[in-house]
C-alpha cells in the first residue's frame, strides 16, 4: 500500500517510527522500508540516522530490502542525494556478502545516471570501493562504468590513479578491465592521451596474455598504427561501440566454420538474441513433430543456414535473416502433428513444414502441402519440395518457397492443406498395402506479420548504443 498510495499510509507513521526498534528485525525492517516511502522531504535526514544504527543488526537479505527503498526515496527527493550517498558509500565499507555490494553498487549507478550532480561524488565512492573490493565481478562493472562516464567529467585525471592501482594489484580478469578503461580515458580526454600511453607501455609486460593483448591493441588502434577507418570516430567505435552480435551466436558460428579459402565473416552471424524457453510444451509420451532443430538454441538459425543452403532450390537465395519459432498447424493428439518454421530472405520466404505421421496403421506417400496464397497477394509460389514417405513416429520436412520484393516486408495469411497417399500397414509384419488412397488433412491458417522481419538484437550499453547513433535515425 505504501509504494501505490503513500499518503494513504502517513498516518500511520508515528506508530511505524515506534517498530523501528521492535526486537524482531523483520518487523523493523518493514518499518523502516514502509516510512522511507512515505516520509516526507524533511523527515529524511532523520530517517538515514536512524537507520545507520539498525543496519549492524540485519542480515544482508534485510539490508538489500533497506538499500532498494533508499535508492527509490533519493530518486524521488534528488535534492537529498548527498545524504544518500554517503549512507550508501559507508555501506559499501561495511562487511557483506555479493549480492548486497552489488545492491548498493546498482544503487550509486542507478542514482548518478539519474540525479546530474551526483556524478563526481559517486563515481569518487565507487573508486574508493575497488581499491578494497574482493568481487572480481563488481571491480570490472565499476571500471566499465568508469570508463563510459569518467571522461566526461570535469576532472577526469582525478581517476586514473584508482584505474591504475587495478592493474598493479589485482586478478588478470580485473587488470584486462582496467587497461581497458585506462584507453577509453586516452580515447576520450586528449590531453590525457600521453600520459595514458605510457601507463599502457607497462602493461605490455603483463604476466596475462589477455592484459598484453588488450595493451597492444588500444596502443597501436589509437596511435594509429593500424587503420580501422577514416575518422578518429571510427576508432573509437571500432574499440568502445557496442558488440552487436550476441556471444553466443558468435561462439556456435566458430564452431561451425571450416578452414578454407574463405575467412571467417562476422556479419553472417545471427544478430538475433534467442533465448532457451523454460521447458519443453509438449505432449507426454510423444516425440516432437520437427526434424529440424527445435526452436530453442542460439545456434538454430546457423543450423537452418546450413540445412536449407544444402537443397539445390534454395541454395541461390543468400543469407538467411532469420527463422521464426515452430507455429503448430495442428491440435495436440491429432492424427498428424503438423508444425511449420518460417524463414526468412531479402526477396524469398521459405515455409517449412515439419511433419509426424502418428498412426502406426498408416504410411503416407508423396505428401505435401497445398498452400492457398489468395490473401497474400506480395507473395507468389516459386517452388516446393514434398516428401515422398511418412512412415508412423518419423518425422519429415516439406518445403514451399515464395517470391516476394526485395526490402519490402510483405505480410499474409496462407491457407494449408496437407495431401497425401494413405497406404495401410501391417503392424505385425511392418508391409505396407500396394494400392493407397489419395487423402487430405486440412491445416490451420498461417500468418506472416511484420514482426517476422524484425530480429532483437543484443544492446550491451544502451547509452553508448543511443548518442552514437546517427542524426539522420532521428525523427
Amino acid at each position: 500500500v505504501a509504494i501505490t498510495r503513500p499518503l494513504a499510509v502517513t498516518n500511520c507513521n508515528v506508530d511505524l517510527e515506534s517498530l523501528m526498534s521492535d526486537q524482531n528485525r523483520s518487523i523493523a525492517t518493514l518499518a523502516i522500508t514502509t516510512l522511507l516511502k512515505t516520509g516526507n522531504e524533511s523527515s529524511v535526514d532523520r530517517l538515514m540516522k536512524q537507520i545507520t544504527s539498525f543496519m549492524s543488526d540485519i542480515s544482508d537479505e534485510f539490508k538489500i530490502v533497506v538499500i532498494e527503498a533508499i535508492r527509490s526515496l533519493c530518486l524521488k527527493f534528488p535534492l537529498k542525494y548527498r545524504s544518500m550517498m554517503i549512507f550508501l558509500s559507508n555501506s559499501l565499507r561495511e562487511e557483506g556478502g555479493f549480492e548486497y555490494k552489488k545492491a548498493i553498487v546498482d544503487s550509486i549507478v542507478t542514482l548518478i545516471g539519474a540525479i546530474p550532480d551526483a556524478k563526481e561524488i559517486g563515481l569518487l565512492h565507487l573508486c574508493e570501493f575497488i581499491e578494497d573490493c574482493e568481487f572480481t565481478y563488481l571491480s570490472s562493472q565499476i571500471l566499465h562504468f568508469l570508463g563510459n562516464e569518467g571522461p566526461r567529467t570535469s576532472d577526469p585525471s582525478r581517476y586514473i590513479r584508482y584505474i591504475y592501482n587495478r592493474v598493479i594489484l589485482e586478478n588478470p580478469t580485473v587488470r584486462a578491465s582496467a587497461v581497458s578503461t585506462l584507453a577509453k580515458f586516452g580515447a576520450l580526454v586528449d590531453e590525457l592521451k600521453p600520459r595514458i600511453f605510457v601507463l599502457l607501455r607497462r602493461c605490455l609486460f603483463d604476466t596475462d596474455d589477455e592484459v598484453r593483448d588488450r595493451a597492444t591493441l588500444y596502443l597501436q588502434t589509437l596511435n594509429g598504427e593500424v587503420a580501422v577507418g577514416n575518422s578518429e570516430k571510427d576508432v573509437k567505435e571500432f574499440l568502445f561501440g557496442s558488440f552487436d552480435v550476441p556471444l553466443a551466436n558468435l561462439e556456435a558460428s566458430l564452431r561451425t566454420y571450416e578452414p578454407s579459402e574463405e575467412p571467417f565473416d562476422i556479419s553472417l552471424v545471427s544478430r538475433e538474441a534467442r533465448s532457451q524457453p523454460l521447458h519443453d510444451k509438449k505432449a507426454p509420451g510423444k516425440k516432437p513433430p520437427a526434424g529440424a532443430p527445435a526452436p530453442a538454441p542460439v545456434s538454430a538459425v546457423d543450423a537452418y543456414q546450413k540445412m536449407l543452403s544444402s537443397i539445390a532450390e534454395f541454395s541461390g537465395f543468400g543469407r538467411l535473416f532469420k527463422s521464426s519459432e515452430p507455429v503448430e498447424l495442428t491440435e495436440a493428439e491429432t492424427e498428424y502433428a503438423v508444425n511449420v518454421v518460417k524463414h526468412i530472405y531479402e526477396n524469398h520466404v521459405v515455409l517449412q513444414y515439419n511433419c509426424t505421421n502418428t498412426i502406426p496403421e498408416q504410411l503416407l506417400e508423396d505428401v505435401t502441402v497445398y498452400v492457398d496464397a489468395t490473401d497474400a497477394e506480395e507473395f507468389s509460389e516459386v517452388c516446393s519440395k514434398p516428401l515422398k514417405s511418412l512412415p508412423y513416429d518419423s518425422p519429415g520436412q516439406i518445403f514451399v518457397a515464395f517470391e516476394k520484393l526485395e526490402h519490402v516486408p510483405a505480410i499474409g495469411k496462407f491457407s494449408n492443406v496437407l495431401k497425401f497417399t494413405v497406404k495401410e500397414v501391417d503392424t505385425s509384419s511392418g508391409e505396407a498395402d500396394e494400392d493407397g488412397v489419395e487423402d487430405e488433412y486440412q491445416l490451420e491458417d498461417l500468418e506472416i506479420v511484420s514482426a517476422d522481419y524484425m530480429l532483437r538484437v543484443a544492446v550491451s550499453n544502451f547509452r553508448n548504443a543511443w548518442e552514437n547513433m546517427d542524426p539522420e535515425s532521428e525523427r
